[in-house]
């Protein structure tokens, strides 16, 4: 990684200097098929390598004067400026080329061996292990561009885009705009101005379905749009392309009807590929998706309503993030702030899945709520020096928090307004770039606000504040109700929350519902909320009813007491999905001991309405016992939810989604024989539950508590593996054979991972889920010294999404006592010059080690009382 960051002071500076007038780049990826790693000069062991050769035409406002352009590359066959021949040994340093004495107007050429990645950076080359095919696709987000074509890797220097392609005979090729094959070459329309980092190139023998959108405006004018969705032949079966197109058509409607702005990219592709770091990328005219949005087995709706919020949250991209690009990455939530919400927004606007923000409320904003309490949060707009703070700056912050934000500010402005503000700033800004303050003039003129306040308090500043209700009775009626605000002492600012306040009781039939609704402006440390005195006295009090704003829900004793009893009785599944929410807040925080939170999960889950919270309920709870349980009750906390998931998995409704995920979870928490006894069963036939399929992906589900506690070995992983032949069922074989209980194992998986960059990203990923399991703490604990003696040299060698794989996931947060924590600590006093991207990853692995000791503190104290 030395050499290839880049900082936003170069980038300012060059920014200010280049102006850039268009790229034609020209790739030949016949050298992706064949035996064989060699490089170019045929030395076994070298980097595959591919042909590039890329022309820059653009402008220096200061002739005479020197910059650079990126490239990781190899090698470096040729570099011309201005018809002048540079030597590349001197120029190039393997991530910069200089350009010194450049013109008013300059031609750059440079032809270079640039390599295939395995790592999902650049262009990843995917052998399927299943038919022997070679599948290509790019992924560049932040600036890995530069690993396949020279340029100049910063959102701000947009220009039009010319591809031409060589693949090897009977491939097909994608790209950001229309293309066709003529003498052997695939040549794709000029893009609009565009970022590098959004340039995209798909290519091999991909399945690949059509279908086209029409819209026709009230001026009479007609879009056409051609549709084109596409997987790898292996998954063709399973690929249901005519859901992904009614969710694109859906959508492109809603966005239409919105954003008075017609989609301006011609067509619209999605790949789902293999191997893939991300959920999707929002590439214009070709996004790209991870293949496991194409489902092999039963899933839940929850599945397809992730599915759906993905499409639309690329799609909405194209507006927030391709038309309208960022100026640096300072302003990233100004793309994925807008698409998490608009994703969501759409969902329920225009797709079957109305009750996403119900998905939003109890998911998203649980990514948001932990990123927001990490000791690495940061401002919405946030203080991004260079490409490393950038890459990490993905996060719950920039995506759910930033989405949170924006329907609070809905709430705030009204959502004509929002959406008018909108409108403005796309035509205002098309094919440009932009910071903060553009956007919140847009928001102020078309809402009226002063938009400055508004933003200082939620985007200028870190930290989630909590709200809680105090109430005052006097003879069985509110004599007087306020909201409490707090904030962390480190993040001490009190925002305004336009909130709505709810009221519950129960009635005589036994359910929990709402009787009283007031919004009000929460401003300071104490609102009183006047228009609720005088109301008949509730059992439960929920601040932030409706989920408008973004804040930790507390409750009051009596309303906390209501939902031990009662919780599963609230018929609104928005409130209640925002009471658990709430619970699972408190149990991280230490303020619910981890047991409390188990019992009221086994008492409540098995009548939860809403599939996606159910999942999630189950992940909390898995947690729940490994993290924040203390030590000496973990082992019956996992008896008990092993016993709880059996009780719900035979009672769900035979063949719903309800009984699916009641297995899964039942999987994830077996640990007793009688457990891996009906595990067993179920998989060899020999035992049945009514209306539960027990398919590939649910087998390799069971298998994999079963290699963990030693009952499937290496023979049976084998077999499997024979019956599922692919890709997807290499990737699953890997993990459990890594999960097995050996200390011989644990030495290999560790050797492959950290020793070794023989395996691709997603079988990095695959061993490390599998050597972490909770119910291997002692096997693993050698591995703790080792990891802090690694992780310098990891972060230093290999690529940045192979580092942040190693670093975040194999963080000994199993070995959780005080003198891991003391471990860390000396780590981090003994590398304070140690990458600032690595010590953020190390310190908030240190912050949630942290936070589960103090959780079991909490538990072990409730069992004294």
């Amino acid at each position: 990684m030395p050499g290839e960051n880049l900082s936003r002071d170069e980038a300012r500076e060059r920014a200010a200097l280049l102006s850039v007038d268009g790229y034609d780049v020209s790739l030949d990826l016949r050298s992706a098929v064949g035996d064989g790693d060699e490089g170019p000069d045929g030395r076994a062991g070298a980097p595959r390598t591919f042909r590039s050769v890329t022309t820059i035409r653009f402008r220096c406002s200061e002739p005479g004067a020197a910059s650079f352009a990126d490239l990781v590359a190899p090698s470096v066959t040729s570099v011309s400026l201005n018809g002048r021949d540079l030597d590349p040994g001197e120029v190039f340093d393997g991530a910069r080329i200089l350009l010194e004495d450049l013109a008013a107007e300059n031609e750059l050429v440079v032809d270079a061996r640039c390599a295939y990645s395995r790592t999902g950076e650049g262009l990843h080359r995917f052998v399927d292990p299943e038919d022997g095919e070679v599948y290509l696709y790019t992924q560049y987000e932040p600036a890995d561009s530069r690993r396949v074509f020279a340029n100049f890797e910063q959102p701000d220097l947009k220009a039009p885009y010319r591809f031409e392609v060589r693949a090897p005979e009977g491939w097909t090729v994608w790209s950001n705009g229309a293309g066709e094959l003529a003498d052997g070459v695939w040549k794709f329309a000029e893009t609009k101005p565009i970022s590098t980092y959004i340039t995209c190139v798909v290519a091999g023998p991909y399945h690949y379905v059509t279908d086209s959108y029409t819209r026709t405006f009230e001026d009479g004018s007609k879009l056409e749009i051609p549709l084109g969705a596409m997987c790898r032949k292996g998954l063709a079966p399973h690929f249901d392309a005519d859901d992904v197109f009614l969710v694109t058509k859906q959508g492109l409607d809603f966005f239409h009807d919105h954003f008075d702005y017609p989609y301006p990219f011609g067509k619209y592709d999605q790949a789902f590929v293999p191997e893939y770091n991300l959920g999707a990328m929002e590439n214009p005219g070709l996004v790209t998706f991870r293949e496991e949005y194409i489902f092999r087995g039963k899933v839940t709706q929850a599945s397809y309503e992730a599915r759906s919020n993905v499409v639309l949250h690329e799609m909405a991209h194209m507006w927030f993030g391709d038309l309208v690009t960022m100026e640096w990455w300072d302003d990233l939530w100004l793309k994925e702030s807008f698409a998490d919400f608009m994703g969501t927004f759409a969902n329920v606007g225009a797709t079957r899945f109305t009750d996403a923000w119900i998905t939003f409320a109890n998911r998203r904003k649980a990514w948001a709520y932990r990123a927001d309490q990490l000791p690495s949060t940061h401002p919405v707009t946030a203080d991004i020096r260079d490409l490393e703070d950038a890459k990490l700056n993905f996060d719950g912050i920039t995506y759910a928090k930033g989405a949170s934000v924006l329907k609070q500010l809905v709430a705030y402005v009204g959502q004509d307004a929002f959406l008018e503000g909108a409108r403005r700033y796309f035509k205002r800004h098309a094919y440009g770039n932009t910071r903060l303050g553009d956007l919140l003039s847009a928001l102020g003129e078309t809402s009226g606000r002063d938009m400055s306040a508004w933003a200082r308090s939620w985007l200028q500043t870190a930290g989630v504040n909590s709200l809680t209700p105090q109430v005052l009775l006097e003879d069985s009626r509110v004599r007087e109700l306020a909201v409490v605000q707090e904030a962390p002492g480190t993040h001490p600012e009190l925002r305004p929350h336009r909130v709505a306040v709810g009221l519950y009781r129960r009635t005589a039939e036994g359910a929990l519902e709402r009787y009283a609704r007031v919004e009000t402006d929460v401003e300071g440390p104490r609102t009183l909320v006047p228009e609720l005195a005088g109301a008949d006295a509730p059992d439960l009090v929920l601040v932030n009813d409706d989920d408008l704003t973004y804040c930790k829900i507390r409750f009051d004793a009596a309303s906390l007491d209501t939902l031990r009893g009662h919780l599963g009785e609230l018929t609104d599944p928005l409130a209640r999905a925002l009471c658990w929410s709430a619970l699972w807040n408190m149990t991280r925080d230490a303020l619910l001991p981890a047991r409390d939170f188990i019992a009221l999960v086994l008492r409540f889950a098995g009548r939860e309405s809403d599939i996606g919270v159910l999942q999630m309920l189950h992940a909390w709870a898995e947690s729940a016992a490994v993290h924040y349980t203390a030590p000496g009750r973990r082992a019956e906390a996992g008896r008990e939810l092993c016993r709880g998931a059996s009780a719900e998995l035979y009672a769900a409704e035979p063949g719903s989604e309800h009984q699916l995920a009641w297995a899964r979870f039942y999987a994830r928490v077996a640990d007793a024989p009688e457990a891996f006894e009906l595990l067993t069963g179920l998989l060899d036939g020999t035992t049945a539950i009514d209306g539960l399929e027990v398919d590939q992906e649910l087998r390799w589900a069971f298998l994999e508590p079963l290699a963990a506690h030693g009952v499937a070995d290496e023979p049976v992983l084998a077999a499997e593996l024979a019956r599922d032949d692919t890709a997807s069922g290499k990737r699953h074989q890997v993990r459990c054979l890594a999960a097995r209980p050996s200390a011989a194992v644990k030495a290999q998986a560790w050797a492959q991972v950290v020793e070794s960059d023989a395996l691709s990203n997603a079988l990095v990923e695959a061993t490390i889920a599998g050597f972490d399991q909770a119910s291997q703490r002692e096997l693993t604990a050698p591995y703790t010294e080792k990891y802090f003696a690694a992780i310098e040299r990891v972060w230093r060698e290999r690529s940045i999404q192979i580092g942040m794989d190693v670093v975040r996931g194999l963080f000994p947060g199993l070995q959780d006592r005080p003198q891991t924590l003391a471990a860390t600590d000396a780590w981090l006093q003994e590398h304070r010059d140690a990458a600032p991207a690595l010590r953020r990853l190390v310190l908030e692995a240190r912050d949630d080690l942290a936070r589960a000791l103090r959780a079991q503190e909490c538990d072990a104290a409730a069992g004294t009382r």
